[in-house]
């Protein structure tokens, strides 16, 4: 790979750059991760849905899908306009779930029936998505699941709980998981479906995090009816979809993105102040950071030329989201040990340095690490899957 960006890439990051500048009010800062997890107020939720229907009408959130759908075939476009949206603070992209996780899945695995009904409001920026994977009792081992969808001959009815859903608050639609044969073995007899986030029977209890901010759901199912129709691909035939579905969820530029924006503002912050910018343990520090993010930054983007190119990076993956999400977690605690004591200070303190960003992040990414598997996980795929190492 040509580690290099084309005119065209580097063309096209200067208009998201320049797109973010001028649709973004002055003084908009919405927390120091996804910006969805932020809003609060109705002003805030209407201007995230304006945002996300001017990123539809430029085509940019289908930029990734075939040209038959709509998109470009890019996805060196996306990962572009994922890192510069999220590094701006803006909404949109439904902290990657929709757009980056769940339309390739779309894109993938479903019929045309299906993919005629979904894509086009999707691409627009119209509805929001959220994945039903991770229960109370299955998380790292998914396969332990037991949420059941019971055949009823045109019909699945779903019964169980979901855990820690992102977005599942808010969504419109979700796809999950559920097992449809009890007596397969754990890895089979598990089903995707496509679910309609306001039929009966669907309960939403939020979830906050350590910010006191709504970011996730547990959803209940009580007799959730989901027609034959809204089956994706073969049923019983789950568990290959979900694989692939995961694959793409371990990007590590969300986190990137994130952990270089916050850096940037701590180099600001020392720039300013002699005794901090002169200190060598921070210039040391700083500077091993600025490398670290610069080395997972390539590696995100060589990931997905591999994707572009038709290649199924699976421990590549890993690699790069358990990196990025490691260095976004020291990225965090470096930048609250420099500020000491006043680092630790929330939004809406008078002595908070930058706005109390940094106490964010470091409350803020840790979660996070966990999404799309554990690190252990990750660590065992890139053994197993990347090294040949036994199970």
């Amino acid at each position: 790979m040509d580690f290099r960006f084309s005119p065209e890439l580097e063309s096209f990051r200067q208009e998201v750059k320049d797109f973010c500048q001028k649709e973004l009010p002055p003084d908009w800062q919405m927390g120091d991760f996804f910006a969805e997890e932020a809003l609060e107020t109705e002003n805030e939720w209407a201007f995230y849905r304006q945002f996300k229907l001017k990123l539809g009408a430029k085509g940019w959130l289908s930029i990734a899908w075939p040209k038959e759908y709509g998109g470009q075939g890019s996805r060196l476009k996306y990962v572009i306009l994922d890192e510069e949206i999220v590094y701006h603070g803006a909404p949109g992209l439904d902290t990657g779930l929709t757009y980056a996780i769940i339309s390739p899945t779309l894109v993938r695995y479903c019929t045309d029936e299906q993919k005629e009904r979904h894509l086009p409001p999707m691409g627009r920026g119209e509805t929001i998505w959220c994945e039903f994977f991770s229960e109370p009792d299955a998380g790292s081992d998914l396969a332990r699941l037991t949420t059941r969808a019971i055949d009823k001959g045109d019909h699945f009815v779903v019964d169980g709980q979901k855990a820690w859903t992102t977005m599942g608050y808010i969504a419109d639609w979700a796809i999950g998981l559920f097992r449809t044969d009890p007596e397969a073995p754990t890895h089979r007899g598990l089903t995707m479906f496509i679910l309609d986030m306001n039929s009966p029977g669907i309960i939403r209890n939020p979830v906050k995090n350590l910010l006191g901010r709504t970011v996730w759901s547990e959803t209940f199912f009580d007799g959730v009816k989901v027609p034959k129709e809204n089956v994706i691909g073969k049923i019983n035939n789950g568990w290959k979809i979900t694989m692939d579905t995961l694959n793409g969820e371990r990007s590590g530029i969300w986190w990137l993105a994130n952990s270089r924006r916050t850096l940037d503002r701590m180099l600001g912050y020392v720039k300013e102040r002699d005794s901090l910018a002169k200190d060598p343990i921070i210039r040391h520090k700083l500077a091993s950071l600025a490398i670290g993010i610069e080395t997972s930054r390539l590696f995100n983007y060589y990931v997905e030329w591999m994707r572009e190119k038709g290649d199924n990076p699976v421990h590549e993956s890993s690699i790069s989201k358990e990196f990025a999400a490691d260095l976004s977690v020291r990225v965090a605690e470096t930048c609250l040990h420099i500020l000491g004591p006043y680092g630790q200070l929330s939004k809406g303190s008078e002595r908070s340095p930058l706005g109390g960003t940094i106490s964010e992040a470091f409350f803020g990414y840790l979660p996070w690490t966990m999404a799309g598997g554990s690190p252990e996980i990750q660590k065992n795929i890139v053994a197993t899957r990347g090294l040949g190492l036994p199970r």
